[in-house]
């Protein structure tokens, strides 16, 4: 038998008129099938729930995260990238089945009480992430309530091969700490995810199994086709980091003679299945490799700007077609799982691009990209909108809130003004997650303690293997600086005054 609910009184966000209408909302087994001015017509024995002086929204789609990366968030600052990718696998190494699940759990339920039902996660495993640790990590994203895509980062090229030069660069003393093999051969490591893409047993509505050669140049090219014909055989998706920092793209371009995104393009990896992680250092070639194959970007400000990658032109993959979608990024690399912060900082660097307001991004975009844009790029489009027909995974804001005192503009507010801190309740598949303001199972003064205990074994566990990398940062971000150093031909660091040899003036180099 059919169970209804019907939420009354509450006002439902219409970001793009810039309005939120008193509607009630009728959901069936999970479904929404009719929104309508109160009142709405409902079956007598519908639960009823009082929805008033909430606002309600679709829940919020994080485009880009890493779940494993819960227990160091914040351990350290002054981290770029390069430096990312040497410190955390040597920090992530020896995490049992139960901590990988806690880290899993930890980051989904904070972005549950954010108000976000639905993560993009490129898992981390060394070398690759067993199908035991994802049938684990994608159990813990069940018991939290929310949705994902479970996407295990794939590389056969270790870091230090990846960049043309690198290794010859090292002192005698520091090239023995390092490898240049990737560990495991590329054939072993499709065969492992193919067994766990045609063995996953979670209901791929809630939690899919997702593939992410993690970054072109850290991948073979047999290891991009074999992870593109696996998506393409089991209808699922991908995402890759394309385009993050600078260093990257120089290297990319050496090693292949054309832009690392043309190069996956030219192996026949684009598609609407395909989605980019960050895409800061992408010119206009590249995004239009990417709308005209319906792909999309994940784009990441928070993290853009914490790892001091730079600005991506957000307005311009609008322009060219892209869809875009909003991410937090992971933990370790971002600290929070907040999708309002990451919202309000994608609104702030479109700011300070250009003196042109009407080039920023507006706040209906920037919703319609943390929302229906990041549905799209999990392959998820069944939820992302509040419309009948679609899955009712529900935010309700409280309207008494000093951040909703009074309503002026709600999609403004909604990007500019609200922190998590209004959100009162969370549905997915009209069942709540979040009451009150509490998670309805979680018991987060237990996960303190777990939190701290496997923070100390980790800790222990990878002392020696973080003091060898702490011998290698200087020379290795000492490279990376040269390759940054090089001119490229789009600029997207933060924009600075340079005289002009025509007048002797000072203007602002765009970014």
């Amino acid at each position: 038998m059919a169970h209804f609910t019907v939420l009354r009184g509450g006002r439902v966000l219409d970001a793009a008129g810039r309005d939120a209408p008193f509607r009630d909302i009728l959901i069936e087994d999970g479904t929404i099938r009719a929104i309508g001015a109160p009142g709405l017509e409902a079956p007598a024995d519908a639960t009823r729930v009082d929805a008033s002086r909430h606002l309600l929204h679709p829940g919020l789609v994080n485009g880009h995260t890493h779940g494993s990366g819960a227990l160091l968030r914040g351990f350290r600052d002054r981290m770029n990238l390069e430096l990312l990718l040497i410190v955390t696998p040597a920090r992530f190494a020896n995490q049992t089945l139960q901590i990988k699940y806690l880290n899993t759990y930890l980051g989904a339920i904070e972005m549950a009480l954010k108000g976000c039902t639905l993560a993009y996660d490129l898992t981390f495993g060394l070398p690759v992430a067993s199908i035991e640790e994802l049938i684990v990590m994608g159990q813990a994203y069940r018991d939290a309530g929310i949705r994902a895509v479970m996407a295990p980062m794939l590389a056969d090229t270790s870091f230090y091969a990846a960049q043309p030069g690198l290794l010859e660069s090292l002192p005698p003393e520091l090239r023995g700490l390092v490898s240049e093999s990737g560990g495991t051969d590329a054939a072993e490591i499709l065969r492992l995810m193919e067994e766990a893409l045609r063995t996953w047993p979670h209901d791929r509505d809630h939690v899919k199994l997702g593939v992410a050669p993690t970054i072109p140049t850290h991948c073979s090219d047999e290891l991009m086709r074999g992870s593109d014909r696996l998506v393409r055989e089991y209808g699922t998706v991908m995402q890759s980091h394309i385009g993050e920092a600078k260093y990257q793209v120089v290297a990319a371009e050496a090693r292949y003679g054309k832009s690392m995104l043309a190069h996956v393009d030219d192996l026949g990896l684009l598609g609407p299945h395909f989605s980019v992680a960050h895409g800061i250092w992408l010119d206009d070639d590249d995004l239009k490799r990417l709308a005209d194959k319906g792909a999309s970007i994940s784009h990441n400000p928070g993290s853009n700007m914490r790892l001091g990658s730079g600005i991506a032109d957000s307005r311009r993959m609008l322009e060219l077609g892209v869809n875009l979608a909003i991410g937090t990024d992971g933990p370790a690399s971002a600290d929070n799982q907040n999708m309002y912060e990451a919202m309000r900082a994608a609104a702030q660097v479109s700011y300070v691009r250009q003196p042109d307001h009407r080039k920023w991004l507006t706040a209906p975009e920037i919703v319609r990209a943390a929302t229906e844009g990041g549905a799209r790029l999990a392959g998820m489009e069944h939820v992302g909108v509040l419309a009948p027909g679609k899955r009712a995974d529900i935010v309700f804001l409280s309207l008494e809130h000093p951040n909703w005192t009074p309503i002026n503009d709600p999609a403004n507010q909604l990007v500019l003004v609200e922190d998590a801190t209004a959100v009162r309740h969370v549905m997915v598949d009209g069942r709540f997650i979040v009451r009150d303001g509490r998670h309805v199972s979680a018991d987060l003064a237990r996960l303190a303690v777990e939190a701290e205990a496997a923070r100390d074994h980790m800790a222990r566990a990878n002392a020696d293997a973080a003091a060898k990398v702490a011998k290698l940062e200087d020379a290795v971000t000492a490279f990376c600086r040269g390759l940054s150093s090089k001119p490229y031909r789009v600029e997207r660091y933060a924009a600075f005054p340079c005289r002009c040899e025509e007048t002797g003036g000072f203007s602002a180099e765009a970014v």
